[in-house]
């Protein structure tokens, strides 16, 4: 578990980091997004030790990671954005360099190393040159040096950046499988509408400050009014929509073309409320074809609570 709590990080007159509170569970993945110059680098690297915080306190795995940087260390993996690589070293002598320096044994060196490169896919670059590989593929073999000593707690500053779309799907699948190995993963990206399909919570940072932290579903209905709901009928759409302005927690309805389909905003968040509505649908004889809860994205989540702060 990460747990930071009144963390402020200042640059001379300015404050990067205001007061921030966070944590995070074993196979917690906590997507930390916000604006250019919201503060999630410098919260990542106070956190990781690369930056020393003005106040505030940092525990990793239960280690006071300001009383025991190195011990809180150990524990961490830490992926920046634009990592550089050694550009003349061969990728497998280049997270070779790494597993050494993070006293890998040597007899189990080169395994370490074939397995991370298995991970990110790069098994064929294994014998290529580091400054020839694509951006994409550097971010990749940067994950795989992140990864070597097997930490506990990872921390990805846009590690989908360059990554062409075959690879963010393996981004995506490699962060999902050690979230279920127990660990705890802070991410950070632009790329939010594909942050949602792995992430299990979310911080939302603005000017320094942490606006909102909870899981996605928290965060939700924190911010939303009401659930959208996306209703196919086999016909009667429009006789249907006139029924359901009448019952009540429904907002508002709109039909969706021609077609007898229709969104509905609705009061009740909750699954009984949604359950009773379609029960209550049927009993109507409306014949249904199709209905469904729709989830905002983080993308369109993180514009509401933006839109909210700033107002």
């Amino acid at each position: 578990m990460i747990e930071v709590s009144d963390l402020r990080v200042d640059y001379d007159d300015f404050c990067a980091v205001r007061d921030l509170s966070l944590t995070i569970g074993d196979g917690e993945v906590c997507g930390l997004i916000g604006p250019n110059g919201a503060g999630k680098t410098s919260t990542m690297r106070a956190i990781v030790g690369l930056l020393e915080p003005t106040y505030g306190s940092i525990r990793v795995g239960g280690i006071d990671a300001r009383e025991r940087p190195d011990d809180a260390q150990r524990t961490m993996g830490f992926m920046p954005d634009f990592a550089p690589v050694y550009e003349d070293l061969k990728c497998w002598e280049f997270l070779d360099i790494f597993a050494a320096a993070y006293k890998i044994p040597k007899a189990i060196r080169k395994q370490r190393v074939e397995e991370e490169l298995a991970r990110v896919s790069l098994t064929e670059k294994r014998d290529v040159p580091a400054g020839t590989l694509s951006r994409g593929m550097r971010q990749r073999l940067t994950l795989a040096k992140t990864l070597l000593p097997d930490p506990q707690f990872l921390l990805l500053d846009e590690p989908a950046s360059g990554l062409d779309p075959n690879a963010r799907i393996e981004l995506k699948q490699i962060i999902r499988s050690l979230a279920v190995e127990g660990r705890s993963v802070l991410v950070s990206s632009h790329i939010l509408s594909e942050m949602s399909e792995f992430c299990t919570s979310v911080a939302i940072m603005e000017r320094g400050r942490m606006v909102v932290h909870g899981t996605i579903a928290e965060v939700q209905a924190k911010f939303n009014q009401g659930v959208e709901l996306h209703i196919k009928v086999l016909e009667r759409a429009e006789e249907l929509g006139k029924w359901l302005l009448h019952y009540e927690g429904v907002l508002a309805t709109e039909r969706n073309g021609s077609a007898n389909e229709l969104t509905v905003r609705f009061a009740g968040t909750d699954e009984q409320s949604i359950a009773n509505l379609l029960a209550d649908i049927f009993r109507a004889d409306f014949r249904m074809v199709s209905f469904a809860p729709r989830q905002e994205g983080l993308e369109e989540l993180f514009l509401k609570v933006g839109a909210k702060e700033v107002s």
